[in-house]
C-alpha cells in the first residue's frame, strides 16, 4: 500500500503540501482529483522520493521510496510521460531501465506488445505522438511488473480507444491486487474508472471516500460533489466563478474523511 502521513512540503512562502495523511490500499483503481495548484503533483514527487518533505513521511509497503533496493520491481511510476532520451528507440530505452534493475530482456518486448507499442519498437521516441509517448511511459511503469503503479495524468493525449484501454487496464491491474494510484483532472474518467477517491485542495485533504459515496453527494453527479467540495480551494477560476454564476450547490456528507 502507499502512506503519507503529516506530510509537508513548502516553497519559499507557498506551501504546497500542508498536513496531508492518507492511504492508498492494494486492489482497486484509487484516483487522485484535486484543482489546479492543489498540490497533486507534488505530493506525487514526494511519494516517489524527487523531492523531500519539510515534516511527515510517505511510505511504500511500509518503507521509504528512497529504500527500495529495485525500485522498478517495486513501484511502477509515470509523473511525465516524455521522461526519455528522444534519439533512443522506445526498444533501447525500455532495455537500458530493465538492465538497471535485473529485468530481464524478454520482458522489454512483453510490455511493449502489452500497451501496443511492437509495431513502432525500433522508432525512435523523439518521433512519437503525445498519445505513443503516453503509452511509453505506462510500459516504463510496467516494466518491474510492480504490485504499485502512481500514475500521473495517464489518459492525457490517448484518443477514445487509448483511454478505453487504460481504463481496462487500470481495472486489470488492481483486480490482480495491486495497488494503483491515478491522479487525472478528467472528473468523468475517474467517475468511469476509479473505486475510491482521495481529494485535495490548497495541499489539505479534503475527502477519502469512495466514488459511490462522493457521487452521491452531489445527488448522483461526482462532478457535481467536486466542485461543491474544492469551491473554496480553488486558485485559478475565471470571470463566470467569481462573480458565482455558475457556483455549484453544496453537498452534504461527502466524504468518509472531509475537511469543510
Amino acid at each position: 500500500m502507499i502512506e503519507t502521513e503529516g506530510l509537508v512540503k513548502r516553497y519559499g512562502t507557498t506551501t504546497a503540501v500542508d498536513g496531508l495523511t492518507f492511504t492508498v490500499q492494494p486492489g482497486k483503481v484509487t484516483g487522485f482529483l484535486g484543482p489546479n495548484g492543489s498540490g497533486k503533483s507534488t505530493t506525487m514527487r514526494l511519494l516517489l522520493g524527487l523531492d523531500k518533505p519539510d515534516a511527515g513521511m510517505t511510505r511504500i509497503d511500509g518503507r521509504p521510496y528512497r529504500d527500495l533496493r529495485w525500485p522498478l520491481r517495486e513501484v511502477g511510476s509515470m509523473l511525465e510521460a516524455k521522461a526519455f532520451h528522444p534519439g533512443r528507440s522506445a526498444r533501447a530505452h525500455l532495455a537500458a531501465l530493465a538492465a538497471s534493475n535485473a529485468i530481464g530482456r524478454a520482458r522489454v518486448d512483453e510490455v511493449l506488445d502489452m500497451v501496443g507499442l511492437d509495431y513502432v519498437a525500433r522508432r525512435r521516441a523523439g518521433t512519437f505522438s503525445l498519445g505513443m509517448a503516453q503509452r511509453l511511459g505506462i510500459a516504463t511503469a510496467l516494466l518491474g511488473n510492480p504490485q504499485v503503479l502512481v500514475l500521473d495524468e495517464p489518459v492525457n493525449g490517448l484518443d477514445p480507444e487509448g483511454i478505453r484501454w487504460i481504463r481496462g487496464l487500470l481495472k486489470s491491474l488492481a483486480g490482480e491486487g495491486r495497488t494503483v494510484f491515478v491522479s487525472s483532472h478528467l472528473i468523468s474518467e475517474m467517475a468511469a474508472t476509479a473505486d475510491h477517491l482521495v481529494v485535495i485542495g490548497g495541499g489539505r485533504l479534503l475527502a477519502d471516500t469512495s466514488v459511490a459515496t462522493l457521487s452521491a453527494a452531489g445527488s448522483g453527479s461526482l462532478e457535481k460533489a467536486f466542485f461543491a467540495l474544492t469551491e473554496s480551494s480553488v486558485q485559478y477560476e475565471g470571470t463566470a466563478q467569481r462573480t458565482g454564476s455558475t457556483a455549484p450547490a453544496t453537498a452534504s456528507g461527502a466524504s468518509d474523511t472531509a475537511r469543510p
